[in-house]
């Protein structure tokens, strides 16, 4: 299990991203603003999963509450595909400590604005 590692994107000009090569479970810290890159370099599609441990329900308008307890599957990467995800979109799911799953191989980045 990896910690994906975040690369802060404040201040002006250019800084190294910070690469992590995701294992069959890993974690990472959500802030508000932060965009999680996948790129799938497997030779499969990936449908990875990202939930948090205290994730549990979340109140929806007109709906009422929502059981987000599963996690938000994140749809199919083909291969060599990547994909952005700003995380302050599914917030729901991140509470507690963030797993991403089924992303085995996958090459992490997380970007802190």
């Amino acid at each position: 299990m990896a910690t994906i590692a975040s690369t802060s994107m404040t201040g002006s000009g250019s800084r190294v991203v910070t690469e992590t090569t995701c294992g069959a479970s890993d974690t990472f810290t959500f802030t508000s603003g932060d965009i999680l890159l996948l790129k799938n370099g497997t030779a499969s599609a990936l449908t990875p999963n990202i939930v948090g441990a205290n994730a549990t329900t979340v109140p929806v308008g007109g709906v009422g509450s929502v059981d987000v307890s599963a996690g938000y599957d994140v749809p199919s990467i083909g291969v060599g595909a990547a994909v952005a995800i700003p995380l302050s979109t599914i917030s729901g799911y991140l509470t507690g400590t963030i797993a991403l799953t089924g992303a085995d191989a996958c090459v992490a980045q997380l970007l802190t604005l």
